[in-house]
């Protein structure tokens, strides 16, 4: 095996009624958030009542982002990124999972970078900043949760390459 140290720095809190610790977590980073989710999923199960009720007795300014699709789109990475950036957003909270992360990853660079996020995603430009996040974890499934990658779907160019393959 080649050597290699391997460093993550992943705070996980793991257990049942863990959602209440967002109560000491979420300040730390400031009072404006943006929650990400997905198809609705969080809706019907009960956690996006749980988790807004939280965020409420903190407090805090709440924004949301809905309907992440599996594979998230660019668009919705640009809607999250221009929603951070009108409304000077602290912290986002992801609460899904792997594609709900892969699209908060991508938002929280790109809310702190001058150009489009694309270019941080095909690697024309690198993060040198983010805005802070964290996650309710739905389904660990994806690792999503534990490394710096995401996965995102740019529309335009899949049309793009299914035409120039006619």
């Amino acid at each position: 095996m080649n050597d290699f140290t391997f460093y993550n720095p992943t705070k996980l809190i793991f257990g049942k009624g863990q959602v209440e610790q967002l109560k000491e977590l979420v300040p730390q980073y400031g009072k404006k958030v943006l929650v990400v989710y997905g198809g609705g999923s969080i809706k019907r199960n009960g956690l996006y009542d749980q988790v807004m009720s939280v965020l409420k007795e903190i407090d805090t300014e709440v924004f949301e982002l809905s309907g992440v699709e599996p594979n998230p789109r660019l668009s919705t990475v640009r809607r999250g990124v221009e929603i951070s950036k009108e409304n000077n957003i602290d912290f986002i909270l992801a609460v899904g999972g792997g594609s709900v992360i892969d699209c908060t990853k991508a938002i929280a660079a790109g809310a702190k970078y001058d150009g489009d996020a694309w270019d941080l995603v095909t690697k024309k430009a690198f993060a040198r900043e983010a805005l802070p996040f964290g996650t309710v974890l739905t389904l660990a499934a994806t690792g999503s949760e534990m490394n710096a990658g995401s996965v995102i779907t740019n529309g335009k160019q899949m049309k793009n390459m299914a035409g120039e393959a006619r």
